[in-house]
């Protein structure tokens, strides 16, 4: 009999779950009565700019601390080990970088969508096209969250897979309709202490029924899956040090740099500094919720590692083991069943409105907007509603092709991150650090990008390679070996991920290409972007310093080079100081003249700014700005 046909929600499994979504849809009906009721698009897709650090920072959080996480990581960690925790090294520049350098850019220039910031840097086409790019991205994955807790639910109730797809699309479309982003934020943190509440009973049931913490940890030291960092530098390794320490910080800036999921919750701040200080409590909250998944996953190998107790968990793909790890703990326990699939479909939940409301602006921002510069507020916040219930609908089929990905959940969203994400991150930074990069550059190299990272995604994926050779190929954690037979049930079950060990014959050529680890697909794509487009730009007139617009360059070249002479600094990097915002009116009527940004800063606000958070300029600093 299927193991999990024995499991089942109980009546107070089924109260838990739905007051989760009642909540979720009361906080969406309240911001939809209180304030100014989403009248306008100020309030819908930026919180009328009045949060404070600590709501924006759950959000944060919540956005891409989906269910793909909760699901997905747990899994990795019985499979290969603890090796990937070591991603939480990457947390450390992946969220410092975007407080210092691509926050005060953004919030500066005063934008609604990050895709604004490319029409001010580059051209009209360039944003068009970065906006393109981040719709594509972001309703594939939105496909990916929706169907993994449907699938949770399936799994463990029996409920109609399909029809947990449309309860999920529904009433998240609904609140995030209704409420805008005061609803999608507070909603967040409300989900937020729900996951975080899930996860820790799961565990603290889990240690207890295992034997205890000593127990816990023997079996996991004896199956060897305590890792210490392993520094091979083989990218084709699924997870290394380098691979994860370093890839893994370019896969953060994509998400907490460039992603306009993110870039919203900054602009929704009061200030700079509450922005700031948004993405520094991020860091410690990542650190808790990458903790507590990869614990559960710990606890988890010790409950199934015996030979009595494998046969439970060995026939189940990697989506379905912390489903039924979870049921096989708790379904004595009523009520907790409950809290953990709504601890499942509040990861869920927050990232799908997050996306929503994001994908809403941009493209009421980016797409609609510079053609009807006539529409009326009331008009625009209409169509806004009207385009995020709209993409609300779209993601329910994108469930539907999630669910013919033979990829685990976690595998599948890093590579779409990466594959689309990537090559985002790289035209920003071409932007912000790159003086002489050009639209035409920007544009070259945004393709070229796209075209490596789905080269050497759909690649591995028609070969069937990527991510390297597992961690930890046997899960004994007995001083007695498996029999041959549980062996074999072992190789069964990891069909499906298992690839060729280090004593196998490695794969050569272009197939050895496709066996790149999905963790360094966001760098591999953004620097192909940035070489592409500065080598394009270089040969096609390299911008000069009065074409770029003020205020949409960051001076890291004049931060680095501080041992170059001024005059030679000003004529290589030709950066504008950060204090200086753009004014569409002065700038070269060539370079600006479709742009729809408005510069309506004041002097206070440019004052303040400056002499909080003015880096270093690599231009020569005026008496005025002394005085400052």
């Amino acid at each position: 009999m299927d193991p999990l046909e024995r499991m089942h929600f109980t009546t107070i499994d089924y109260v838990i779950f739905a007051l989760l979504l009642v909540a979720s849809m009361g906080i969406g009906l309240y911001y939809a009565l209180s304030g100014g009721r989403q009248r306008t698009t100020q309030e819908f897709l930026l919180a009328d700019r009045s949060m404070s650090c600590l709501p924006v920072s759950l959000s944060l959080i919540a956005t891409f601390q989906s269910a793909v996480a909760i699901v997905g990581v747990p899994a990795e960690i019985y499979t290969h080990g603890t090796q990937y925790w070591f991603i939480g090294c990457a947390y450390i520049l992946g969220l410092l970088i975007p407080a210092h350098v691509f926050i005060p850019v953004f919030y500066r220039l005063h934008l609604t969508s990050a895709y604004q910031y490319l029409e001010l840097r580059f051209s009209k086409p360039v944003r068009i096209c970065g906006t393109l790019t981040f719709i594509f991205q972001t309703v594939i994955y939105m496909g990916v969250c929706v169907y993994t807790p449907a699938l949770a639910l399936n799994a463990v109730t029996g409920f109609d897979l399909w029809g947990a797809v449309l309860a999920t699309g529904l009433v998240c479309t609904l609140y995030t309709t209704l409420g805008g982003l005061k609803a999608v934020i507070w909603t967040d943190v409300f989900q937020t202490i729900v996951m975080f509440a899930g996860q820790l009973a799961v565990i603290v049931v889990g240690v207890q029924q295992t034997g205890g913490l000593a127990e816990v940890w023997r079996k996991v030291w004896e199956g060897n899956r305590i890792s210490g960092i392993d520094l091979n530098p083989d990218p084709t390794e699924r997870y290394t040090f380098w691979t994860l320490g370093v890839g893994g910080i370019f896969l953060m800036l994509s998400l907490y740099g460039v992603n306009q999921a993110q870039v919203q919750r900054y602009l929704s701040s009061k200030t700079e500094r509450e922005a700031i200080m948004s993405c520094y409590m991020v860091f410690p909250s990542l650190q808790v919720a990458l903790a507590l998944s990869c614990v559960m996953g710990l606890v988890m190998f010790a409950r199934y590692c015996g030979e009595d107790q494998f046969h439970k968990i060995g026939n189940l793909s990697k989506n379905e083991m912390v489903l039924y790890f979870v049921m096989d703990m708790l379904q004595d326990l009523p009520g907790l069943s409950g809290l953990f699939i709504a601890c499942v479909f509040s990861a869920a939940l927050s990232t799908i409105s997050s996306a929503f409301n994001s994908l809403a602006t941009v493209t009421l921002e980016d797409l609609i907007k510079p053609h009807c510069s006539a529409m009326t507020e009331a008009r625009a916040t209409l169509l806004s509603k009207g385009l995020a219930c709209s993409y609300g609908l779209m993601c329910l089929a994108m469930a539907y092709l999630t669910h013919l990905m033979s990829d685990s959940v976690l595998q599948a969203a890093f590579k779409i991150f990466g594959m689309v994400g990537g090559p985002l991150l790289g035209i920003f930074c071409l932007g912000m650090f790159f003086p002489w990069a050009n639209s035409t550059g920007a544009l070259v190299g945004l393709g070229s990008g796209l075209v490596m990272a789905f080269w050497v995604g759909i690649g591995s994926i028609v070969t069937r390679t990527s991510g390297g050779p597992a961690a930890v190929s046997h899960f004994n954690c007995t001083a007695v070996q498996l029999s041959e037979n549980i062996t074999t049930a072992i190789g069964t079950a990891l069909n499906s991920t298992a690839v060729p060990t280090s004593t196998s014959s490695q794969p050569m050529g272009l197939q050895r290409f496709y066996s790149l680890s999905f963790m360094w697909y966001s760098a591999l794509s953004s620097f192909t972007v940035v070489i592409t487009g500065l080598i394009v730009s270089f040969l096609t007139g390299p911008m000069k310093e009065e074409d770029v617009t003020p205020g949409t360059l960051y001076p890291l070249l004049g931060n680095m080079l501080y041992f170059v002479p001024d005059n030679l600094k000003q004529n290589l990097c030709c950066a504008t100081p950060l204090g200086h915002r753009p004014i569409i009116q002065e700038c070269p009527p060539a370079q600006h003249k479709e742009s729809n940004v408005q510069a309506d800063y004041t002097e206070e606000e440019e004052e303040e700014e400056r002499l909080n958070f003015l880096p270093t300029s690599p231009t020569p600093v005026t008496e005025h700005e002394t005085t400052v």
